[in-house]
Formats: structure tokens, C-alpha cells, sequence
């Protein structure tokens, strides 16, 4: 399993270095510096759903180079990240030094986390869209997930469909479900030499290694981590484009199929209290 995550890390180690290029590519990040109420479109679009989290302790699992994170602390948290890409941490490090966010950020493997930090302690566990399928078993996340929240916290969890990680973006004509629906223990591979946004160069580290987990198995696990499922509502769109030459942009700014628009869910939110 190691190699599987080694290979991952590399990508992403490289992935993160492009994506918090300055010139306007990438993650576009400059604008996080120049407009210090701006928030993630992740993180704006679930406003509704996420309430008020001002003067929560608040662990972003997965959180890459900090964008979702630091938008979570303008909405008044007091936020920790984690990732396990030390690459993705030094460049979280940079971005919230440069816009005055108060976020901390720790390099860990998810799994890790109860151990690099306080079990317990921790009012919301937010994790961001495109990051289950780097985990090669839902039940050992939902059970970190669980050890880090304080009695009465909540997992917040906006993530990409089962459904669309089972379809091959590689055919554009229609829409094909080729891949397993269900949590594996071999993971499919891939091998590309780019990544989900516009960036000024190509990736050298192209091999990866993803699991899907179905919608079931997910909040089975979570369940069975003695959380209470508060919410499950899955939506028609994505906040990128998941699927190319089959999907339109919507206004704000999040990806939607355009032939076939609602006729299966691309990504869902999810809400869920460990009981006090």
C-alpha cells in the first residue's frame, strides 16, 4: 500500500507546487491575497448548509494548498489543516502569510491524524470535494474522523458522486460507467500527465492510484463510527469540469452536464454529529 501512497504523494507534492503559481493559472490564488473577504467556490457554494462555524475548532482534513481552508477561518473558525503532501503545506504556509489568515497547517497522512493531533478536540471535521478517492478504505477515515471530534462536533463533507468517479472522462460522446461503483481493495490506476485545472506546465509525476466508496459504504462507515447522519443531499453539479466536452458553467461557477444535465448526481454533501 505504501507504493500506491508514495505514487500519490509525488503527484500531488507536484500538483501543489502548480497549483499555487501566482501568474493567474492554477488555483489562481492571488486573488485570495487582493480580496481578503473572498472565499472558495467549495466553500461558498455550501454556506447554507454549513451555517455558522465562528469560534469553532475546526480540522480540514486533505486540504491541499489552503483555499478552502483559509476561506473557513474568514468565516471565523479557528482552522487547522492537514495533508499529507509537505509541498501542499509549505505552499498553505506561504499563501495564509501573505493574506493575514489566522489557519495553522500540519503535514500528516489522514490517517495519521489522531496521532499528530488532539483526539476529541474538534468541533467540525471538514473535508473537501476530490478527496475520498485517495483513500483506500472509508471505514478507517470515518473512525479518524470520529476520535478527532469533541462530543456534540459534526463532519461537514462535500465530495464528488460515486456515480461520476464510475465514469470514463476519457469518452466524450455520451455517458459510460466503466469503472467499480464499489469500494476495492486494488485501486485503478491512472496515468496522466495533467491536472483538474489550467496550468503552465505539464506533471511529471503522472502515475496515481484512486478507490471509489459508494454512497452506502460511506455512510455505513460513518454509522458504524457511532456518528449521526444529519444530512445527505446530493446535488447535479461539480466544481470543476469532471466530465470535458459534456459539461456547462454555471454562473457560480460550478460544472453541470449539458445534454444530459440531471440524470445522475455528480456530487452530494454530507452532514453528520458525533452525539454528545
Amino acid at each position: 500500500m505504501s507504493s500506491f501512497s508514495d505514487a500519490n504523494r509525488a503527484n500531488w507534492d507536484e500538483r501543489a507546487s502548480i497549483h499555487a503559481d501566482r501568474s493567474g493559472q492554477g488555483y489562481r490564488i492571488s486573488q485570495f491575497i487582493e480580496d481578503r473577504e473572498l472565499l472558495s467556490g467549495v466553500v461558498r457554494f455550501d454556506l447554507p448548509r454549513l451555517g455558522s462555524i465562528a469560534g469553532k475548532r475546526v480540522v480540514h482534513l486533505q486540504c491541499h494548498i489552503g483555499t478552502d481552508t483559509l476561506s473557513l477561518a474568514r468565516l471565523g473558525a479557528r482552522v487547522t489543516g492537514l495533508d499529507f503532501s509537505p509541498v501542499a503545506i509549505e505552499e498553505a504556509r506561504k499563501l495564509v502569510a501573505d493574506t493575514g489568515d489566522d489557519a495553522d497547517f500540519v503535514v500528516s497522512d489522514v490517517y495519521d491524524a489522531a496521532s499528530v493531533l488532539t483526539p476529541g478536540s474538534f468541533d467540525l471535521v471538514y473535508t473537501g470535494i476530490g478527496a475520498l478517492c485517495w483513500l483506500p478504505r472509508v471505514d478507517r477515515w470515518a473512525a479518524v474522523v470520529a476520535e478527532l471530534l469533541a462530543p456534540g462536533g459534526s463532519l461537514f463533507l462535500r465530495e464528488g458522486h460515486p456515480i461520476l468517479w464510475s465514469m470514463d472522462e476519457t469518452l466524450d460522446d455520451d455517458l459510460h460507467l466503466r469503472f467499480s461503483y464499489f469500494e476495492r481493495p486494488e485501486p485503478l490506476p491512472w496515468d496522466s500527465d495533467t491536472t483538474y485545472v489550467d496550468t503552465y506546465r505539464r506533471l511529471t509525476a503522472t502515475r496515481t492510484y484512486e478507490w471509489n466508496h459508494s454512497l452506502g459504504e460511506i455512510v455505513t462507515a460513518l454509522l458504524s463510527a457511532g456518528l449521526r447522519i444529519d444530512l445527505l443531499e446530493e446535488h447535479d453539479s461539480v466544481p470543476w469540469e469532471a466530465l470535458p466536452g459534456q459539461m456547462l458553467r454555471r454562473p457560480d461557477g460550478e460544472f453541470a452536464l449539458s445534454e444530459r444535465d440531471g440524470v445522475a448526481p455528480l456530487s452530494y454533501t454530507l452532514r453528520a454529529t458525533k452525539p454528545a
